[in-house]
């Protein structure tokens, strides 16, 4: 009787088999590669507590907003052309409205290599000559001819380039600058990198300009907030920003209590380091940075080299500052940065 149970057993499994044999299976045809698509652009805004380019405020140390549009160009999955503008609010000594940045270049990577090289146009438009009405025989305020050098390299006789509350700023800062940058991406927590700036006439002082940098930048693993979708980085800049003579604009045939001066054909403008060390929170397409920032200019050499309109006096006296006029602009500063970042081809779809 078990050798019947155990031969029916067996017919039913090889029957079994044999009818799964005979199923016509439709196979699964797997699904296409993504499309490449070449075009591409990038677009966001940004409230901020401060405005700092290079270590020092341009928005008079005031909250500041910002937004950008950048159309892209991918030639393949490793390079790709871009060109942008963006603008973001400010406070110059010549009131200028704002500033607009155009920009383009390109970005190629070469395996943990991304670089980028490209052209960046600073414009400030809508600003007037900064205490132009104080400089004997300047002419229309607010004009070009308002913007002459004057007699006394534009500096007042008694306090030395510094009338009333401190500067002369030119009507027009704009100005340009080559750039090239490299952002080597160690694995997936650390990233390295270089810049190099460099403009023939930086914020239209007559002076060339020159800034160097090193990046680095930790991100946390992924894992570290769970599943709530909070990321978080770490990241700092140590810069130097190089500068030649100004024009004889900012000129001043005074002579400084320290010495050094007079000088009317243009001042040597201040040299300076930069640093700034921040840690940053990330959600879907926002980011908030929390930032400290500062450089080693003096209080005297930031007013000569800012024009600060908020200057005062305070004894700080150097070679290129012989009114003794002060600036904060240079020091210290913490910013607070919300953000936020989409592309068309992910953040949109």
């Amino acid at each position: 009787m078990k050798k019947m149970v155990l031969l029916a057993t067996a017919l039913a499994i090889g029957s079994g088999s044999a009818l799964a044999a005979d199923l016509r299976v439709k196979a699964v045809k797997a699904p296409p590669p993504p499309a490449f698509e070449p075009w591409d652009f990038a677009f966001g805004s940004a409230i901020m507590s401060d405005y700092i380019f290079r270590g020092i405020t341009q928005s008079n140390h005031k909250p500041s907003v910002a937004a950008y549009f950048e159309p892209r160009y991918n030639i393949n999955k490793d390079v790709q052309l871009y060109l942008g503008v963006a603008a973001e609010s400010i406070s110059f000594p010549n009131r200028a409205a704002a500033e607009i940045d155009i920009y383009g270049g390109i970005r190629p990577t070469f395996g943990m290599f991304a670089f980028d090289f490209g052209v960046w146009g600073y414009l400030y438009p809508g600003g007037s000559c900064f205490n132009s009405a104080a400089i004997p025989g300047s002419g229309i305020p607010g004009s070009d001819a308002s913007c002459a050098a004057s007699p006394f390299g534009n500096s007042d006789p008694i306090t030395g380039g510094l009338p009333i509350n401190g500067n002369f700023a030119k009507k027009d800062a704009s100005f340009f600058e080559g750039y090239a940058k490299v952002n080597v991406t160690l694995n997936d927590q650390f990233q390295i990198g270089a810049t190099e700036y460099y403009s023939p006439n930086f914020l239209n002082l007559g002076a060339w300009g020159n800034y160097a940098s090193i990046t680095g930048k930790w991100t946390a693993p992924s894992a570290t907030f769970g599943a709530s979708g909070v990321g978080m980085y770490v990241s700092g800049e140590f810069g130097r920003q190089w500068l030649g003579t100004s024009d004889a604009f900012y000129g001043t045939t005074i002579a400084s209590p320290l010495g050094g001066g007079p000088f009317p054909n243009g001042i040597p403008e201040p040299s300076y380091n930069t640093w700034n060390i921040g840690v940053g929170f990330t959600y879907k397409v926002f980011t908030l940075d929390l930032r400290y920032s500062d450089t080693n200019l003096s209080k005297g050499d930031c007013n000569a080299f800012t024009s600060d309109f908020t200057a005062k006096f305070g004894n700080n006296f150097t070679p290129i500052n012989p009114g003794g006029f002060g600036s904060n602009w240079c020091g210290a500063a913490g910013i607070a940065k919300l953000s936020a970042d989409l592309t068309a081809m992910t953040s949109l779809k």
